[in-house]
């Protein structure tokens, strides 16, 4: 009989290792869609494969000053950095442990869809500018706290009616919690990547830099040209046609254990027909 005291021991081992791995987990995912973070991440490995290097081959002056950058090089992240790593935790502190705010049916996604893609087709025809957000897993509170609450059933001509000027909401963009809108005239931070072109407008940026920060999907209606754009996932999907957009936004918004299921029937598809 295995005593007590080493299955308790066990039992606090496997929770350890297990808490080690999902702090590992969270904060190389969010490490991923953080640019700037992703390039300290990079400076630091370099510099201990340089130091292991020096070790390796006696460089002695390599090595005494990589001690100085060791010894110092934290507090000096610290104080440079700052704001990355408060965005970093700010994200970790944003995500939802149980999962997003409501998973959405079949009959209420296609609904949801359907309602924003009507919408989103007379935007786009009357080259009215829009900016909706849907939330995911991580929390968009520090957004929908100061804008103006609704809590409204998603409908095309609510959609519609709150982006038309000289509404004073037309500016700021709407946020939808599952199959309701919650609020409208949301201001979001605009991204600040350099790499984005400079022909971008600020609805464009705002998309973006929410779809950084944090796991939402973003809509956006041109005002200058009409065009519809999605933001997600740290990347900004420019120009598409309606049927891209639609297609694209159905695929977003599936949760990730319908995914699952589709692949199980695929496969025991597969099996039958062999």
């Amino acid at each position: 009989m295995i005593p007590l005291a080493t299955v308790w021991t066990l039992v606090t081992k496997t929770i350890d290792i297990c808490i080690v791995w999902a702090l590992f987990y969270i904060l190389f995912k969010n490490i991923k869609n953080n640019v700037k973070m992703v390039l300290i991440f990079k400076g630091v490995v370099i510099i201990i494969l340089i130091k292991l290097l020096s070790n390796l081959l006696n460089l002695y002056t390599v090595g005494v000053l990589l001690e100085y950058v060791i010894s110092w090089g934290p507090i000096a992240l610290i104080i440079v950095f700052q704001p990355e790593i408060r965005n970093l935790l700010e994200q970790v502190g944003r995500t939802q442990l149980l999962g997003r705010h409501k998973v959405l049916t079949v009959d209420e996604r296609e609904k949801v869809v359907y309602e924003i893609m009507t919408a989103i087709e007379h935007l786009k025809k009357d080259k009215t500018g829009a900016l909706i957000v849907i939330e995911r897993d991580m929390s968009l509170q520090e957004y929908i706290q100061p804008a103006i609450k609704l809590y409204a059933d998603i409908t095309s001509q609510l959609l519609e009616a709150a982006f038309l000027p000289p509404n004073p909401l037309h500016d700021g963009g709407i946020i939808i919690q599952g199959d309701r809108v919650t609020c409208a005239g949301a201001v979001f931070k605009t991204s600040m990547n350099p790499n984005v072109n400079k022909k971008l407008g600020t609805r464009h940026r705002a998309a973006l830099g929410v779809a950084e920060e944090t796991d939402a999907i973003a809509l956006v209606v041109s005002e200058e040209t009409g065009r519809i754009s999605i933001a997600c996932d740290n990347y900004l999907h420019y120009n598409l046609t309606i049927d891209e957009f639609r297609s694209m936004l159905l695929e977003e918004l599936k949760p990730k254990n319908d995914v699952f299921y589709a692949a199980d029937e695929e496969e025991n598809g597969g099996e039958e027909d062999e």
